[in-house]
């Protein structure tokens, strides 16, 4: 029974994150033309509402990476680690597709009239809401992202938050109440730095889970990275490269300051 709590926590967790953080970019590029900082912040507001919210029944991982590097560290049961995956996953599938029930029909005029058709090419550019493409569409023209380099970039990002995850929770705190909304503002940091250059995923759920919805949704291809595969290695193992990082980073800070 208490496995099931923290399942259905993860998931609600993550389908709060996701929608909120997705939301933000949906508005962006069908109602409002935000500021990077803006979307960066909502999405840090998501992160610490979806921990508020679940933290009382589960971890509030939210992330296969963070759960990733809490197994390694021995802070999550292995057993654990694939079901909270899918929980994870699903949830970030129900926040994609709820978020195109919401704006699809606007979505579709923002289409035509940018003369955009959904599943060709070119339909990457409203793809953007749900999975995460390199470079930013938003910096394409002046930024150029090899393959090598969006994998660096989400590793490096997702290890930062990780290694601040673990800095604040390896020790009881009295500054425990306000950690969620310390992780918020560290993701909100993290996307102003990573986002131009690949949308800044840091989350192998949040990413593959809209973009199974995109996919399905009628973008087809479109609604993956031109580079074959590269949403595999950019979006789902790079983050888990960063998780690893943290994991042995924390081990090692742990030996040298106790």
């Amino acid at each position: 029974m208490k496995l099931i709590k923290e399942l259905v926590g993860e998931l609600v967790g993550t389908l709060i994150l996701v929608f909120i953080g997705c939301g933000s970019v949906a508005i962006a590029v069908v109602y409002y033309p935000l500021e990077l900082w803006q979307v960066a912040l909502i999405w840090g507001v998501g992160v610490a509402m979806a921990i508020y919210a679940v933290k009382q029944v589960c971890p509030a991982h939210l992330n296969p990476a963070v759960s990733f590097a809490m197994m390694l560290s021995g802070k999550l049961d292995k057993n654990k680690f694939i079901p909270y995956v899918i929980f994870q996953l699903l949830g970030a599938v129900i926040a994609g597709f709820l978020l195109l029930s919401v704006i699809d029909s606007d979505l579709k005029i923002y289409e035509t009239v940018n003369s955009i058709l959904r599943g060709a090419t070119n339909s990457y550019h409203s793809a953007v809401m749900f999975g995460e493409f390199f470079p930013n569409p938003g910096y394409e023209q002046s930024l150029y992202v090899s393959h090598f380099q969006a994998c660096i970039a989400e590793c490096i990002g997702t290890f930062a938050l990780i290694i601040t995850i673990f800095i604040l929770t390896n020790k009881p705190r009295k500054i425990e109440p306000i950690i969620p909304a310390l992780i918020g503002l560290t993701v909100t940091l993290i996307i102003l730095v990573v986002a131009p250059y690949t949308q800044a995923g840091l989350n192998p759920a949040r990413d593959f889970g809209p973009r199974i919805v995109a996919y399905f949704g009628g973008w087809n291809d479109a609604a993956f990275p031109h580079i074959s595969y590269s949403f595999l290695t950019v979006y789902i193992l790079s983050p888990l490269a960063g998780g690893t990082l943290a994991w042995l980073v924390n081990k090692r800070l742990h030996r040298i300051f106790n």
